[in-house]
């Protein structure tokens, strides 16, 4: 299986090459066409959902910070 992925890979990796010096040429002769569809009738799906209620607030708190205290060294 690596062997074919690696047969493959220098397969693309040519052609790339070859496309890029205008050795192959591709030019699209017919443009594409989607079918034509007709549809009729029909109903979409109808939910009944219930769902939770959220409330968002704010509270104010006093909440303790630990102080913190930088010293240098006595040599700088």
């Amino acid at each position: 299986m690596r062997a074919f992925l690696g047969l493959l890979g220098v397969v693309v990796l040519i052609v790339a090459g070859l496309m890029a010096f205008n050795f192959i040429n591709v030019d699209q002769t017919q443009r594409a066409a989607l079918p034509q569809v007709k549809v009729e009738g029909g109903q979409a799906p109808k939910f009944d959902v219930e769902v939770g209620k959220v409330e968002v607030g704010t509270v104010n708190r006093s909440v303790e910070v630990p102080a913190i205290k930088v010293e240098r060294p006595a040599g700088q």
